[in-house]
């Protein structure tokens, strides 16, 4: 059975290797649901968190190719770990005087942020796992959504 696999990937901080761990993925005909990099607490290395749909042949697959790279010191599946995942969304949604009450009611009800205001549009920011982002999103489908970016999963072991 598919499922999406969460993996978070330490690798050197250098040029080229986001390249190559996706030519690697590119390269096997996996796809990359999708994917975030940025620097950990000691700068020398990155935190890539890709998500990756598949069955467990695939993830094998990903996980051994992934740890042949130079550049990859540590691959960890986070699907069966215990995990903190979360997404940030930024949505523009149109929201005339009449309608405005009802867009903030559904921001309010999710936490989210006004970030921009203009005369017949919001724009929110709102962060939480990825099926809050998705009942968030579906809630402002009637009121028209104008742009919208969607970081992507960005996700770490749970403590303990």
């Amino acid at each position: 059975m598919d499922q999406k696999h969460i993996i978070n990937a330490t690798v050197e901080n250098q040029p080229a290797v986001l390249s190559r761990i996706v030519g690697l993925f590119s390269g096997r005909g996996y796809n990359i649901e999708t994917l975030n990099v940025g620097p950990c607490a000691d700068p020398r290395f990155s935190r890539m968190t890709i998500t990756v749909p598949g069955d467990e042949h695939v993830l094998e697959q990903v996980t051994k190719q992934l740890n042949k790279l130079v550049d990859v010191v540590k691959v960890v599946d986070l699907t069966t770990e215990k995990h903190i995942a979360r997404e940030l969304v930024l949505v523009e949604v149109g929201a005339p005087r009449q309608k405005r009450p009802e867009v903030l009611g559904i921001a309010e009800i999710f936490g989210a942020k006004v970030v921009g205001v203009r005369e017949t549009t919001l724009t929110m920011q709102f962060v939480g796992r990825e099926d809050q982002v998705d009942d968030f999103l579906r809630l402002l489908r009637p009121y028209t959504i104008i742009n919208l970016a969607r970081s992507g999963l960005l996700a770490v072991v749970k403590g303990e």
